[in-house]
């Protein structure tokens, strides 16, 4: 009986042995990356020297630190926050990456995102490095181990493998994919398990769409979420990567937890309404629903091909009076590229509000909605109170249909301005 991908990378990072679900590993991370956050970086500083008495980390390169949040600050609090956490990093050695964007699509672009390699942060959404082949878990509370000691305790989570087939229609886009999984499958289909997407319908999803599908799957339960490395993901990987590994991949004679075959070609525009992110529905169901604000950004989408579609039904249009809509690119890099594509002076002529890259949109910093308002977003969540107001609503579709959204004020399917 062969391997999976995700016992692959445990093994490699765990002594070299095979390993299969269920074992109790002690893994060497290859990379510990984290944004600093109140509660959770500033404490894993403190907690590193006064409760375990360790002045500096091992391997400084191993890590990496990232100031996504409370950008630009709006309180001395969260100067001072970051002034900690820019004071660590120097007197650690520690590479910091300032204002380059969310963190965890910056870390794909520096080239943490390496095929076969073992990254572990606090937050969950690290999975979209799962996109290139990277087992990327989100260890929340028990972050501060890979602080203060080399190897990390881990039981060898099971894998659920979801085959996708066919090709998207028109103005349907990965994110409609991965909330499709989760009507399909319920939102506990993979919990505690890696999700591993594959199938011959992959191939037509680009890598900026295996990233949504990757970084949105602890909606499913998952820990994490992995694609098989293949030709694409190399092309971007290969010449970015900071450390070269053997190539991992998945065996076809794999033991799975469950394997699932789900057909994406008929699949229409969907929207997830509130209050939780299970409750996916056919966009159709919602058509003509007032809508007042839109945010087109997050880790989850906010990449190029978001910008893109946008921008093509913007073009040439105007945001609805009264509608505020929030464009976000989720990188510098990105925001540079989307410039040198005009991207950027189409959705502004449009009547879009554009800000350099930034977390605090999707978790209601900045552009918070009032009582009785409701928001099309390309968030991670729609939970009461994530736009700053337990009386809003928010609803999760794909970037067109935030587009579509912005020029009528309601919902609306997003095809007929393609």
């Amino acid at each position: 009986m062969g391997y999976t991908l995700a016992e692959k990378v445990l093994a490699r990072v765990s002594g070299g042995q095979p390993v299969r679900a269920g074992d109790e590993v002690m893994a060497r991370p290859d990379f510990v990356v984290a944004y600093d956050f109140p509660g959770y970086t500033d404490v894993i500083f403190r907690q590193m020297k006064e409760d375990f008495g360790i002045a500096r980390v091992a391997e400084p390169d191993r890590y990496a630190i990232f100031i996504d949040h409370m950008v630009p600050v709006a309180t001395a609090a969260e100067e001072q926050l970051h002034i900690q956490t820019r004071e660590w990093c120097r007197e650690q050695g520690v590479p910091l990456y300032e204002r380059r964007g969310i963190g965890h699509q910056v870390s794909a672009e520096l080239g943490y995102a390496s095929p076969g390699a073992f990254v572990v942060h606090f937050d969950g959404h690290i999975s979209q490095l799962g996109a290139y082949g990277t087992l990327a878990i989100g260890l929340r509370r028990n972050i501060l181990e890979a602080f203060v000691r080399e190897r990390v305790s881990l039981k060898v989570p099971a894998t659920t493998r979801i085959n996708l087939h066919g090709a998207l229609q028109k103005g349907v886009m990965a994110r409609d994919v991965f909330h499709h999984i989760v009507r399909v499958l319920g939102p506990s289909a993979c919990r505690f398990q890696v999700m591993e997407v594959g199938g011959p319908g992959l191939s037509g999803i680009s890598l900026e769409g295996r990233q949504v599908i990757c970084g949105l799957a602890m909606f499913t339960g998952a820990v994490t979420a992995v694609c098989n490395p293949d030709a694409l993901s190399r092309a971007y990987t290969d010449p970015r990567a900071r450390i070269t590994l053997p190539e991992l991949v998945s065996d076809p004679d794999a033991s799975y937890a469950a394997v699932h075959d789900i057909d994406i070609s008929t699949l229409d525009p969907v929207i997830v309404v509130p209050p939780n992110p299970a409750n996916t529905r056919d966009l159709a169901e919602h058509i003509g629903l007032p809508i007042n604000a839109g945010y087109l950004g997050s880790c989850a989408s906010g990449r190029l091909e978001d910008l893109r579609i946008a921008a093509q039904i913007l073009k040439g249009r105007r945001v609805a009076d009264g509608f505020s809509l929030h464009v976000i690119p989720t990188s510098q890099e990105i925001m540079a590229r989307a410039a040198d594509e005009g991207l950027i002076a189409t959705l502004v002529e449009a009547g879009a509000f554009t800000s350099s890259p930034s977390c605090d949109y999707c978790f209601g910093r900045i552009a918070v909605l009032s009582g009785g308002q409701r928001a099309v977003s390309t968030g991670t969540l729609n939970v009461s109170g994530r736009m700053g107001n337990p009386d809003s609503e928010i609803y999760l579709c794909n970037a067109a249909a935030v587009a579509a959204a912005a020029i009528e004020g309601r919902v609306t399917d997003p095809r007929k301005y393609l």
